[in-house]
C-alpha cells in the first residue's frame, strides 16, 4: 500500500496548527474543571535522573511497555521501533543480527562488524558499542526513550545524532510477575515471562526471559530443483537475572547477568528485483520465493555481567556502573542474490544478469567490551543540582571475513573459500564530564555541561588466500596496520522557562562528537588499489553543533499533551560510508559539512473516556555540502549487457563515466543522506469497553515514512517512494489475565528497504504480514 507525501504534509501542517490553537487557552485552564481521563505523567531519565518529560529541555519520546508489547506481537526484533517515534529509522542488511539506527537523518550504512554509528544504544546505563550488541532483544522493559540531538555531555562518545535508551524492569520487594505467549503465522512462537520479589530481608531478585521462533517460509527455486520453506526462520532465546542487595537503607547493589542466543537464516538478498530505469520492485518480485545457490545462515551469542552500586551519603549519591559484555557471531549470505554467473550457459544463471557470484561470511570470533563509570550526583530539591564523573571504555574485537565460490571452479580452495580477511581492533576511550542545573527563579532554570573525550583505536588487517584468483584481485597480499586517536571537548547548554503550569518553553545548544573510524573489509578492494593499503580507509572525527528549541504543553484539563521542537544542525567532517560500487566493499570518507533542520511533534489525546490517541510527526531536511566530494556509483557490468555499461540510472553529475567492469564516479554535493526520509509519522488509537471484571479493547498503530535513498549517490532504481505499516490488536484484559488476536503489517505493505548495487539490481524488503493470537497472565 503506497501513498504520496502530499497528504502527509497537509496532515503535519494541521497538527502544528492544532498545537498552536490549543497551547494558548491551556494557560488559563481552571483546575476545578479537571476530569479523571488525563494523560499520564511520563517519567524519563534522559538526564541521568528521574524527571517529568515535560521538564526536560530535550526532544524526547518515551515508548511504554504496552506499546512495546504490541510492536513485538509477531516476534519482531528491535527494528520494529523504526518509524514508531519521530525522526527514528532502524534498518539492517543482516536481519536480526545487526541493526542500524538513524536519528534526524544521521546514521551509518556501513555493514562491517566494526561500524561506528552516530546513534548510541544505552541498555540499563551501559553503552552497547558493537552492532551485534545493539540487537539485544527487547523484553521485560520498563520504558524505551529516544533522545534526539547530540548527547555529548552525560553519555559521551559517538552520540552526535542521539541515543536510544532501554530501561528494564528492576527487582522489587513486592512479589509478582507475568507470563505471556503468542502463536502466529509461519508457526511463529513468542513467549516471555518474568518473576520477582524479595529473597530474604535485604535481597530482591527478578528473573526474566524471552523465547522466539519462526519456521522457514521462503522457497528456494533453482533449475536443479525447488527447496520448499528454505529461508526466513529463526530461533532466539534471551535471559536476564537481576539481584538487588540492600545492606543498609542508603546502600544498594544491583547485579545483572544476561545472555542471548540466536540461530536462523541471514537477510535474504533478491537479485534483479529492480528494473533498470524504473522505480520500485518489478514483476519478478515474489516475497515467498528466491533463487540462490549459496549458503544462508547466521548466529549470535552474547553474554553480559554488570554491577551498579549506589551509595546515598546525604547531600550526594555516589554511583558506580561496571559492565562486561562478550560475544561471537557469524553470518553468511548469497550476496549476489541469484545463482550462477552470466559467463555460463543461459540456463545456469539467474534471475536476470548475474555478472559474477558473490557469497561472503562475516564472523566475530571474539568480542569483549568493558566499561566503567564513576559518578557523583547531588541529592535534595534545592536550586542547584549537579552531576560529575569519569567514564572508561575498552573494547577488543576480532573479525573474520571469507569469500566463497559456488561454481566449483579450479581456483577454489577446499570448502569453497578462496579469500580470507582477518581484522583485529583495539579501542579505548576516556571521558571526564560534569553538568550543573541552576533554578534562577521558580520559572527559569539553566543547565550547562562539559565533557572531555579521549579516544584511540589500533587496527590490524591481514588478507590471504590459498589459490590464485587471476584477473580479479591484485597483489601484494599481506598485513596492514592503522592507528587513530583524537581528543576533544563536547558540551551543552539549555534554558527552561515555565510559562504556566501547563506550558514549558526550552532552548538548547549542544556539541557532539564521533571518534575517528577505520574500515578494512578488504575482501574486494578496488582493482586500481595499489598498494594494498589503499583498500583500508580512515575517517577523521566528526563534530556537530545543534540548535534546538521547543514547547511542551498539556491542555484540555490534562486530557491532551503536545510537545513540539525545532532544530538546526551543522555536522562538520561528517563521517560517511560509501558502500558497493564495483565490489562488495565499504569505504569511509569525510564530507566538509552536512546541514540539517526540521521539527518533531509528539501528541497524546483522550477526547472521551476510554479512548486514547497518540500521534507523532517529524520533518528532516539534510544536505551534504562538499563541492568536491565524489563516490563510485552502481557497479559495472558486461558491455554486451548494457551499451552504456552502467548498472543503474544515476541522477548525480558524472565526473568519470562508467567503463566495462568499472563504476562511474559521481559528485554527491547537495545530496541528502541515505536512509533519511523527509517525513516520518506515527499514530495509535486504543478504545476500551468495560466488560465484567475487565475491558474489551481495540488497539491500532501505524507508521509512515516518505521517500528514502539507499546510497550516497542518487539513482532511479535504488530508492523507495514511501512505506506505510500498520498493526491491529483486539482483546480482553483484566488485572490478571489477557487474551488477544493481532495482525502486524496488516495491509501487507511491500517495500524495498535497501539494496546491493555492486553486481546487479538486488533488493531487500520489509517483513511480511504476521497474524496470530496471544494470551498472558499477571501475578
Amino acid at each position: 500500500m503506497k501513498f504520496t507525501a502530499k497528504y502527509l504534509t497537509s496532515s503535519a501542517a494541521g497538527a502544528v496548527a492544532f498545537a498552536a490553537f490549543y497551547a494558548a487557552p491551556a494557560i488559563a485552564q481552571d483546575e476545578d474543571g479537571a476530569t479523571e481521563g488525563k494523560v499520564e505523567e511520563i517519567i524519563v531519565t534522559a538526564q541521568r535522573r528521574e524527571e517529568n518529560l515535560q521538564d526536560v529541555p530535550l526532544s524526547v519520546t518515551a515508548i511504554s511497555d504496552d506499546s512495546l508489547e504490541a510492536l513485538g506481537s509477531g516476534g519482531q526484533d528491535i527494528r520494529a521501533l523504526s518509524g514508531r517515534v519521530p525522526s527514528l529509522i532502524v534498518e539492517s542488511s543482516f536481519g536480526r543480527t545487526f541493526p542500524r539506527f538513524y536519528i534526524r537523518g544521521l546514521g551509518n550504512t556501513d555493514f562491517d562488524f566494526n561500524a561506528a554509528q552516530p546513534v548510541s544504544l544505552v541498555y540499563d546505563d551501559v553503552v552497547l558499542e558493537n552492532p551485534i550488541l545493539k540487537g539485544f532483544p527487547v523484553f521485560d522493559m520498563q520504558q524505551v526513550e529516544v533522545l534526539r540531538g547530540p548527547q555529548g555531555t552525560l553519555f559521551g562518545r559517538n552520540t552526535p545524532a542521539g541515543i536510544v535508551k532501554f530501561d528494564s524492569v528492576k527487582p522489587s520487594d513486592q512479589p509478582g510477575g507475568y507470563a505471556k505467549v503468542s502463536f502466529g503465522r509461519f508457526n511463529n512462537l513468542n513467549a516471555e515471562a518474568a518473576v520477582g520479589g524479595p529473597l530474604g530481608e535485604k535481597i530482591n531478585v527478578r528473573v526474566s526471559g524471552l523465547y522466539q521462533r519462526q519456521d522457514n517460509y521462503v522457497d528456494n527455486v533453482l533449475p536443479s530443483g525447488t527447496t520448499e520453506d528454505a529461508f526466513g526462520g529463526f530461533d532466539e532465546f534471551a535471559f536476564r537475572l537481576q539481584t538487588e542487595i540492600n545492606p543498609t537503607d542508603n546502600f544498594e547493589i544491583l547485579l545483572t547477568g544476561q545472555i542471548r542466543d540466536l540461530d536462523g537464516t541471514a537477510r535474504l538478498f533478491r537479485a534483479n528485483n529492480f528494473t533498470r530505469g524504473q522505480e520500485g520492485l518489478n514483476a519478478n518480485f515474489d516475497r515467498d520465493v528466491v533463487s540462490v545457490d549459496g549458503q544462508n545462515e547466521q548466529s549470535v551469542k552474547t553474554q553480559n555481567a554488570s554491577a551498579r552500586v549506589t551509595w546515598d551519603v546525604g547531600p550526594v549519591s555516589l554511583i558506580s556502573v561496571t559492565s562486561f559484555w562478550s560475544g561471537t557471531s557469524t553470518s553468511v549470505g548469497d550476496v549476489d542474490g541469484g545463482f550462477g554467473a552470466n559467463f555460463l550457459p543461459p540456463n545456469l544463471f539467474g534471475p536476470g544478469e548475474i555478472p559474477f557470484t558473490a557469497e561472503t561470511r562475516d564472523s566475530i570470533p571474539n568480542l569483549e567490551q568493558f566499561t566503567q563509570e564513576l559518578r557523583i550526583a547531588s541529592n535534595g530539591s534545592g536550586p542547584l543540582s549537579y552531576q560529575a564523573g569519569v567514564f572508561y571504555f575498552d573494547e577488543s574485537l576480532s573479525i573474520l571475513s571469507e569469500n566463497y565460490s559456488t561454481l566449483g571452479d579450479p581456483f577454489n580452495a577446499p570448502g569453497g573459500i578462496n579469500i580470507v580477511v582477518s581484522q583485529q581492533q583495539e579501542s579505548k576511550a576516556l571521558g571526564l564530564f560534569g553538568s550543573v542545573t541552576f533554578d534562577v527563579t521558580d520559572q527559569l532554570s539553566i543547565t550547562g555541561g562539559l565533557r572531555y573525550n579521549d579516544d584511540e583505536r589500533d587496527f590490524v588487517v591481514v588478507r590471504s588466500r590459498d589459490t590464485q584468483f587471476p584477473g580479479f584481485l591484485q597483489n601484494p597480499l599481506g598485513t596492514v596496520t592503522r592507528s587513530v586517536s583524537d581528543d576533544t571537548v563536547t558540551w551543552d547548554a539549555s534554558v527552561t522557562y515555565e510559562a504556566s503550569d501547563d506550558v514549558n518553553l526550552y532552548a538548547r545548544v549542544a556539541r557532539g562528537y564521533r571518534a575517528p573510524s577505520i574500515q578494512g573489509r578488504i575482501l574486494f578492494p578496488p582493482a586500481t588499489a595499489t598498494p594494498l593499503e589503499d583498500g583500508v580507509s580512515v575517517a577523521d572525527s566528526e563534530t556537530i553543533t545543534s540548535y534546538e528549541g521547543g514547547i511542551k504543553s498539556t491542555f484540555l484539563d490534562g486530557r491532551a499533551r503536545i510537545n513540539l521542537s525545532g532544530f538546526l544542525y551543522d555536522l562538520n567532517d561528517a563521517q560517511l560510508t560509501a558502500v558497493g560500487g564495483n565490489v562488495n566493499a565499504n569505504r569511509l570518507i569525510n564530507a566538509d559539512n552536512v546541514r540539517g533542520y526540521g521539527f518533531e511533534l509528539d501528541a497524546q489525546l483522550i477526547p472521551v473516556d476510554n479512548l486514547y490517541l497518540t500521534a507523532g510527526v517529524s520533518y528532516n531536511f539534510n544536505e551534504i555540502q562538499d563541492e568536491n566530494l565524489t563516490t563510485a556509483a552502481c557497479g559495472g557490468v558486461r558491455v554486451d549487457t548494457f551499451p552504456d555499461v552502467s548498472l543503474c540510472t544515476v541522477l548525480d553529475p558524472i565526473v568519470t563515466p562508467a567503463a566495462p567492469f568499472s563504476a562511474a564516479i559521481v559528485n554527491i554535493d547537495g545530496n541528502s543522506l541515505p536512509q533519511s526520509p523527509r517525513w516520518i509519522a506515527n499514530w495509535t488509537a486504543r478504545y476500551e469497553i468495560p466488560m465484567g471484571d475487565g475491558d474489551f479493547y481495540i488497539f491500532t498503530d501505524w507508521a509512515y515514512r516518505s521517500r528514502i535513498n539507499f546510497f550516497l549517490y542518487e539513482s532511479i532504481e535504488f530508492q523507495d517512494a514511501n512505506q506505510l505499516e500498520g498493526g491491529l490488536r483486539v482483546g480482553y484484559e483484566t488485572d490478571s489475565f489477557e487474551i488477544a488476536a493481532f495482525v502486524r503489517n496488516i495491509t501487507n505493505d511491500t517495500s524495498p528497504v535497501s539494496g546491493i548495487d555492486f553486481n546487479n539490481l538486488t533488493a531487500m524488503v520489509n517483513e511480511p504480514r504476521i497474524w496470530g493470537v496471544s494470551t498472558g497472565v499477571k501475578f
